[in-house]
């Protein structure tokens, strides 16, 4: 068998108590969490499992061929949504993998179905969720090829680049370069935007670890860019507040300062959370590909980034904390001085009568 799994993920920017909409859907809707196979659940820790929504099936037809597609929903408790697309080979479709897989991927209607469907989700969720507000061009996509045929013909530069060319020798490495294997029958080539599985079963559990990879470093992407929002109208009230009287500078500082100090818990707070997501303690090989997954995706980089900014931050609170208290100083100096002054007034003019 050959399979695609297309998701894209979306940011609901806030914080989900999965429980809660786990018990408010399941009235109307399959749901589960998530369960490795393969191995012991010790071997893997996830502190809140994800929810799982099953959604209406649907299909897409490309170049006048139908292909059904199995649509599913995941949901997590930090506030990313993954939607999934999987599409399934059947009997007439063996040997042409390279060729499906081409036209799904340089295909604009599975964008259109992301749309629709996201929209389905939405409005399943906002009984649930208050203010559920997501940006629906902000987003990371991945798709994942499988073939259980160890004979079957791919060339993996083709699926991972995703267009048909006489790719470079240096190209081609930099593509193998992220292989792993387990037995000598099974096979996992990640990059930036897909992976290429084989294997003589589905394995379930490496679809799973490279969606939450790409989970982990989306929410980091997304974080940061908070963070260069909110840096842009921090500078923007610093600059606004330096137009202002002195009483008014100093009630602006105390309000960005309050802003500031809420920022860096509320990021610091949700950054280890995201950093957390899944460990994989026992496990070597699924160590690996977590791992390695997370290096193709550029995490550090990101991590990294985010960090940097909480930094400013902090930098900025202090600066601001600093001028705070030089210009209370400075005030009551001269409060101090014009007591003094009025003092000296008083004894020169009981002196003179």
């Amino acid at each position: 068998m050959d399979a695609i799994r297309f998701f894209r993920i979306y940011d609901v920017g806030k914080e989900i108590d999965i429980n809660l909409l786990e018990t408010a859907l399941a009235r109307s809707y399959y749901t589960a969490r998530a369960n490795f196979q393969r191995i012991k659940p010790k071997s893997i820790r996830i502190e809140e499992p994800p929810l799982l929504l099953r959604m209406h099936p649907t299909d897409v037809t490309i170049n006048g061929v139908r292909y059904d597609l199995l649509v599913s929903a995941r949901i997590y408790d930090i506030g990313a949504i993954s939607l999934c697309f999987v599409y399934e080979s059947s009997d007439k479709d063996e040997g042409i993998f390279e060729e499906i897989g081409l036209s799904f991927a340089n295909e604009e209607l599975i964008s259109d179905l992301f749309s629709s469907y996201l929209h389905t989700l939405k409005e399943i969720l906002r009984p649930h969720i208050s203010d559920i507000a997501i940006d629906d061009t902000f987003y990371e996509d991945y798709i994942i090829y499988f073939t259980n045929n160890p004979e079957e013909l791919i060339d993996p530069a083709v699926l991972l680049l995703g267009e048909k060319t006489r790719f470079s020798h240096q190209m081609r490495e930099e593509i193998l370069k992220n292989s792993l294997s387990y037995t000598k029958e099974d096979l996992t080539i990640l990059s930036w935007n897909a992976a290429l599985l084989k294997n003589p079963e589905i394995p379930t559990d490496l679809f799973d670890l490279i969606e939450y990879a790409n989970v982990q470093v989306f929410e980091l992407r997304y974080y940061d860019q908070e963070l260069s929002n909110k840096m842009e109208k921090m500078y923007q009230d610093i600059e606004r507040a330096d137009r202002l009287t002195w009483l008014s500078r100093m009630r602006v500082y105390h309000q960005i300062m309050s802003d500031l100090m809420e920022i860096h818990a509320e990021v610091s707070e949700i950054t280890e959370k995201v950093n957390n997501l899944i460990k994989v303690t026992e496990d070597v090989y699924y160590a690996r590909v977590y791992a390695t997954a997370l290096k193709v995706l550029r995490s550090q980089l990101w991590s990294d980034s985010v960090n940097r900014k909480i930094d400013v931050i902090q930098e900025n609170y202090s600066m601001l904390s600093d001028e705070v208290r030089i210009q209370h100083s400075n005030f009551l100096e001269w409060i101090i001085i014009i007591l003094i002054s009025v003092e000296l007034v008083f004894a020169i003019w009981e002196y003179i009568r």
